[in-house]
């Protein structure tokens, strides 16, 4: 059994951390594990600021800037990664493009192939390189944060659902594949949530009448917080979750049921 007080091994490293989902699991994770090294893509000023945080509360964290749709920026980040802690016990994929709400009648070939660049085969350059470094520590578990939309479809999500529900599907066939090294893969799908891109399109998308009768819907009777969403990721990246393996939590307040 594993000691619940004690660090996990190595480093969790977290692509997209300064985001606002990233920035909650990033703080989260940094007090079970040993340090944090996470990843931003433009806003340097929301790295130095995150890092700061983690150090304010004796966390260890640092960062390394990483444009996902790039092998050679993933592979540099990730050894920059190892080069600082040695192990990498756990990759957390929160990197995301920013995604407006379009019906599929109106999505064009442009966004579908900008989306799934940045998230699907972000994640799979992210994997290729991931893959290789945990066999070389004998283990590793990756986990990835999707959505509660393969679920429980809201009408406008595709652009956002369609890509996720391919890295989730992505993490089963790896849990399949690369159980005999040591590895584990899961997910994380959020419901609605008032962080991040949650938060935003609360406050710029539809009128506060919908969003009230969506959060009505809700068994709970509310919307998620970013350290709830940050709770299930660090359950899975860790060594509670031992023999847990392709699966996926989903943390929407039971708006699935």
């Amino acid at each position: 059994m594993t000691d619940p007080n004690s660090k996990n091994r190595g480093a969790a490293f977290v692509a997209g951390g300064s985001g606002g989902l990233g920035s909650a699991i990033c703080r989260l994770l940094a007090r079970e594990w040993q340090a944090v090294h996470f990843t931003y893509h433009s806003n340097r000023e929301s790295a130095e600021n995150l890092q700061k945080d983690i150090a304010a509360g004796s966390g260890v964290a640092s960062y390394s800037a990483m444009d996902i749709t790039d092998s050679s920026s993933i592979r540099k980040a990730l050894d920059e990664g190892v080069s600082r802690y040695g192990t990498l016990g756990t990759v957390v994929f929160a990197s995301g493009a920013h995604i407006e709400q379009p019906f599929v009648s109106q999505i064009n070939t442009d966004q579908w192939q900008s989306v799934i660049e940045i998230e699907l085969m972000g994640f799979t350059r992210l994997v290729q390189k991931v893959i290789p470094l945990f066999r070389r520590q004998d283990g590793g578990n990756l986990v990835s944060v999707v959505s509660f939309a393969a679920y429980h479809f809201p009408p406008g999500d595709a652009l956002s659902a369609v890509p996720k529900a391919g890295i989730e599907v992505l993490c089963r066939a790896i849990a399949k594949e690369e159980g005999r090294y040591g590895i584990r893969a899961n997910s994380v799908a959020p419901g609605i949530i008032n962080t991040g891109l949650g938060g935003e399109f609360q406050k710029t998308l539809f009128t506060p009448e919908i969003w009230e009768g969506q959060r009505k819907r809700v068994p709970l009777k509310r919307f998620g917080e970013g350290d709830e969403i940050a709770e299930a990721v660090a359950f899975l990246a860790s060594g509670r979750s031992s023999y847990i393996t392709g699966q996926t939590i989903i943390v929407d307040g039971g708006m699935c049921l």
